[in-house]
């Protein structure tokens, strides 16, 4: 099985902090590939990060409109 690659790109946020875990909003390139908006949880060297999503920057505009009717 092939071992997955992450690199942070750029941080952008966090939404929450949770003892040692911080949920953060960041560009992740994932397997060398193009960096995409990332939101997910991270321990506190980013050695380790929980289940997540990945959008494409087009995706999360669109799901921050979606979210501003809430």
């Amino acid at each position: 099985m092939k071992e997955l690659t992450r690199e942070i790109v750029q941080y952008i946020d966090t939404y929450k902090e949770d003892g040692k875990w911080t949920g953060e909003v960041n560009m992740v390139s994932w397997n060398g590939g193009e960096p995409k908006v990332d939101i997910r949880n991270w321990n506190e060297d980013h050695s380790k990060c929980s289940k997540g999503i990945t959008l494409t920057t087009e995706e999360a505009r669109t799901l921050g409109e979606i979210l501003t009717r809430i």
